[in-house]
């Protein structure tokens, strides 16, 4: 089964290129388009796509609101992958903090595009860690959110869950992982469930954001 794909952007040449770029592989559809973030919810329960794109910036309903919509109201909601043109903007952080699964610039390459697609379907790693380590360095509250350290003390988190979270925070995969500790990646992927579950974590993402944000990590 193709990755389905729903591109929302208020720019119809940077949907269309993302479109031709998308559609060129055997393993991607793109099954709808929306110019803002107002008509995504419907959308995304008349076509249940996989992966969103979505710009950070709309006029109507910006992609942080879109965001925290599509994933307070769609029961099973996709992955949300953030298109901007700045890594660096605060918008893109807090795309992430409501809930977006990764981000993508707008002069990425063709491969670049296809590889964040198939990553953020397959989340089995974090999309650009570094990216994600400096915005958190610049946009995070450097240890001092109240919430986030009270969710990490509540978590209880095991030695070997610990370990594994702060290899996820360095971008590692659940393959990197297993090599990394010796161990299976059915092991693995037994931790990265524990970890996102007690940190009631949608996804890795999430978990380093909060993992950032309690100074459990720390960005720098």
């Amino acid at each position: 089964m193709p990755v389905t794909v729903l591109l929302v952007d208020d720019e119809p040449l940077v949907r269309a290129g993302l479109r031709a770029v998308l559609e060129a592989q055997p393993d991607i559809e793109v099954v709808g388009e929306a110019a803002d973030g107002a008509a995504v919810i419907p959308l995304v329960r008349q076509l249940r796509p996989d992966v969103v794109a979505m710009d950070v910036r709309m006029p109507l309903l910006d992609g942080i609101e879109a965001t925290r919509a599509v994933l307070r109201t769609v029961d099973d909601p996709p992955k949300i992958l953030v298109v901007t043109t700045f890594e660096n903007d605060e918008y893109v952080y807090e795309a992430l903090r409501a809930g977006a699964d990764g981000f993508l610039l707008k002069r990425a390459r063709p491969a670049e595009i296809v590889h964040a697609v198939r990553l953020v379907a397959e989340g089995e790693s974090l999309l650009f860690p570094a990216s994600v380590r400096q915005l958190a360095a610049q946009y995070g509250d450097d240890g001092g959110n109240r919430a986030a350290r009270a969710v990490m003390e509540r978590a209880q988190l095991t030695e070997r869950e610990a370990e594994v979270l702060r290899l996820m925070a360095r971008g590692l995969s659940n393959a990197e992982i297993a090599a990394r500790l010796v161990v299976g990646t059915e092991t693995v992927k037994s931790h990265v469930s524990a970890v996102l579950a007690k940190l009631g974590a949608r996804d890795r993402t999430q978990a380093v954001i909060a993992a950032y944000e309690s100074g459990f990590v720390a960005p720098a």
